[in-house]
């Protein structure tokens, strides 16, 4: 996940056309970086770069969606589960759509692995 990839359609958003960029977070700092939507045309993606995510963590793991449109359930839950499984430390998710936090604290209150930070 050296160089940002594009999922789910190419070229100019337009109707019908769902895309997900991830990238590798600038300055050494340890996460990825997402822009689009993550949706079901876009998760297996999106798993793809929480599952790099989970091999590279050592302690902290940063998960920037300031450019994320849409997150669904399971993108939510698919992050929810990856900290869940890691061995130690946290996951801050920085800047999310408006919907993951208010799913967080639905399905997974109390969950002190993911910080999230508006």
């Amino acid at each position: 996940m050296d160089a940002p990839h594009v999922v789910g359609g190419t070229g100019a958003a337009g109707p019908g056309k769902v895309t997900l960029e991830v990238s590798l977070l600038p300055g050494g700092r340890s996460g990825i970086r997402a822009r689009g939507e993550i949706s079901a045309l876009t998760r297996p993606s999106w798993e793809r770069a929480l599952t790099e995510l989970a091999v590279q963590h050592e302690r902290v793991s940063y998960v920037e969606l300031s450019d994320v449109v849409f997150v669904d359930v399971a993108g939510v839950s698919a992050l929810a589960i990856t900290a869940m499984n890691l061995p130690g430390g946290r996951v801050v998710v920085e800047h999310p759509p408006p919907q993951l936090p208010r799913v967080l604290e639905m399905f997974w209150p109390g969950l002190d692995r993911i910080e999230v930070a508006l």
